[in-house]
């Protein structure tokens, strides 16, 4: 999970914008490949376009949750599924069976 000093490191990547970030797919991303202001669908390959552009300096933090009406701990949580389990981590229905394992994995 990331602490303030990471989402502070997040923001201050704004301050010289990337022209463009590398995509999910490992390709070149640029603004015109976000996903559309109107998003309310948010499948798999748009969440990890948004966490690619603010990683890659495209988006800030901020811009990111203003951009798409997000808030932090949103964009957070698909931030660190992609970190513990690739983009399979930001389907909706694997979210809760990684989340078990989790707990299960603590506990013991």
């Amino acid at each position: 999970m990331m602490g303030r000093l990471d989402t502070e490191r997040l923001e201050s990547r704004g301050a010289a914008q990337a022209r463009f970030a590398i995509g999910p797919d490992g390709g070149l991303m640029t603004h015109s490949d976000l996903p559309p202001l109107n998003t309310q669908r948010w499948v798999t390959r748009r969440k990890a376009q948004v966490v690619a552009a603010v990683q890659g300096g495209l988006l800030t933090l901020s811009e990111a949750c203003s951009r798409y009406s997000l808030t932090v701990e949103e964009f957070l949580s698909w931030q660190h599924a992609i970190e513990r389990h690739g983009m399979a981590g930001l389907r909706a229905t694997r979210v809760q069976e990684y989340r078990l394992k989790e707990e299960r994995h603590a506990a013991h």
